[in-house]
């Protein structure tokens, strides 16, 4: 194919040039392949670790929050003497009134996935001699297990055994380990208003958080209600899903209208984990734009050495008809050709950097480094690589443009 003068000069120039064209390729490679790579550890790590939280908490919960007294008069007349108060902890019940008619409403809502009542126990494990405080979680089994996948983080037993188990109780590896409790062993436990059970090992799970394995179980609905010696209508949170959880916040938002109750998103709940996640993700994404950012600059640099030593032969160009914008173009099309080729490469380098991270075994339930391909970064990163090559070229280009020839004749 006969490429038009243009586009053969620049391509003259790139030629006669090897070694500064493979050197500002090379930046461009290495600047987007460890852009692309770094964003998509970023994204992996993030989905990891929601997915991991996502086991034992659900999206949204609703519960009846702590309140403080408030004084009996609440307005004094003027002169009289104020009075300092020490507000305390209202000593209210932490039931939800009519919880079936709120869970019924959530269920009409659109992207809700799962609803699932909860009733949360503060108790004591037992086992002879040795004590460990944490809390159980009284659920309906199925409905707890399409909320959270408990299935998966079982280390041994089923969950479907406390459907005909009544007693039956899941506990976490780090319980099992502490009280040298295994399958199928009996448990007391104690709830924080001295009601003792004794429950059977159904199963032990094991999340990615030890603080978790350590202190938490999940039972039955009705035992969780006896150990508070409450009837069958007591519950302390209902446990939302919906179809995207980064919706969660503006969901809530719509939650609180249909309850007087503390609607909760997990953001909210995760305030710390949040900014953590955040501050990665500005880091990492800095570093990557700063090396984009050098790559482009080495372009620059490039282009720019190749202006002044052809500044006879862009005068001449202009001389013989060449107009600015075809100075323009010449230029920018070195760019872009330099840019092509960096990208390209720099996507291998990604891909064969995510490939071979990807099989790094860490450990735990993950057990490999959570990091895939993650095609729209792909698209991002050799759009901006390009965008980034072709601005780092038109800025000397707009001078090469501008040049006189007549005063460079006259040199």
């Amino acid at each position: 194919m006969k490429l038009n003068v243009n586009s053969e000069i620049a391509l003259t120039h790139l030629l006669t040039r090897k070694k500064q064209t493979i050197i500002a390729s090379l930046g461009v490679t290495i600047g987007i392949g460890i852009f692309i790579f770094m964003i998509s550890m970023v994204v992996g790590f993030n989905r990891y670790s929601d997915e991991a939280l996502f086991k034992t908490e659900p999206h949204i919960r609703i519960y009846q929050d702590d309140t403080l007294s408030r004084p009996l008069i609440t307005k004094t007349k003027l002169g009289n003497t104020t009075i300092i108060i020490n507000p305390k902890i209202a000593n209210l019940s932490n039931t939800l009134l009519n919880p079936k008619r709120i869970i019924a409403d959530l269920k009409k809502k659109e992207n809700i996935v799962t609803v699932t009542p909860q009733v949360s126990v503060s108790l004591f494990y037992n086992n002879g001699i040795s004590q460990i405080n944490g809390v159980a979680s009284g659920v309906n089994i199925v409905d707890a297990n399409a909320m959270f996948n408990i299935q998966s983080t079982m280390l041994a037993g089923d969950i479907r055994n406390l459907l005909s188990t009544s007693n039956g109780i899941l506990i976490g590896v780090g319980i099992a380990e502490k009280l040298n409790i295994k399958l199928y062993d009996n448990i007391n436990i104690t709830s924080s208003i001295g009601v003792v059970k004794m429950m059977k090992v159904e199963g032990i799970f094991k999340t990615s958080n030890s603080n978790i394995d350590l202190t938490k179980s999940y039972i039955n609905l009705a035992i969780s209600q006896q150990l508070m010696k409450e009837s069958s209508s007591y519950l302390t949170d209902i446990l939302v899903n919906i179809e995207d959880p980064n919706k969660a916040p503006e969901f809530s938002k719509q939650l609180k209208n249909l309850t007087i109750y503390k609607v909760e998103d997990w953001q909210a709940a995760n305030e710390q984990s949040m900014s953590n996640k955040k501050t990665r993700q500005v880091m990492l994404g800095s570093i990557s734009l700063a090396i984009l950012l050098v790559a482009a600059f080495g372009i620059y640099n490039i282009i720019n050495m190749t202006i002044k030593e052809k500044l006879n032969d862009i005068a001449i160009l202009k001389a013989t008809g060449f107009s600015g914008k075809d100075v323009i173009n010449i230029f920018l099309k070195e760019s872009l050709i330099m840019g092509i080729i960096g990208t390209s490469f720099g996507l291998l380098l990604a891909s064969g950097l995510i490939k071979f991270v990807s099989g790094i075994y860490i450990g735990g339930d993950r057990e490999y480094f959570p990091i895939g391909f993650e095609s729209p970064i792909f698209i991002i990163g050799g759009i901006l690589g390009i965008l980034i090559t072709l601005g780092a070229g038109y800025i000397p280009a707009i001078g090469a443009a501008k040049i006189d020839p007549i005063e460079i004749f006259r040199k």
